[in-house]
């Protein structure tokens, strides 16, 4: 006969258990466009094993595509020259209007 499992422990501040939504949701979502505020020192790039990039790869004014939402306020965006890691404080969402024009 088998032992019987051990029962899992899980925290109730969880919002899963408590059946409610995340209580901080993030600013951006996938297919969002979005831009890089300021310059980055290096790059992560998004890959299986990530490595760090030089920084010329993403230009200031390039657009890019929200491609999947990670732990810890980190988006994976697609620019032209790879995908990268970045934090979401260091992007700003293009508005519809302005890709309009």
């Amino acid at each position: 006969m088998w032992p019987e499992p051990a029962r899992a422990v899980v925290s109730l501040h969880h919002p899963a258990v408590r059946g409610t939504h995340c209580p901080a949701p993030m600013a951006v979502s996938i297919g969002d466009q979005v831009r890089l505020l300021r310059a980055q020192p290096f790059l992560k790039s998004a890959d299986p094993m990530p490595m760090l990039r030089p920084p010329d790869l993403v230009d200031l004014d390039e657009v890019g595509t929200v491609i999947a939402l990670h732990p810890g306020e980190s988006v994976a965006v697609r620019f032209s020259r790879g995908t990268f890691l970045l934090a979401t404080d260091v992007l700003a969402p293009i508005s519809d209007q302005a890709s309009a024009e």
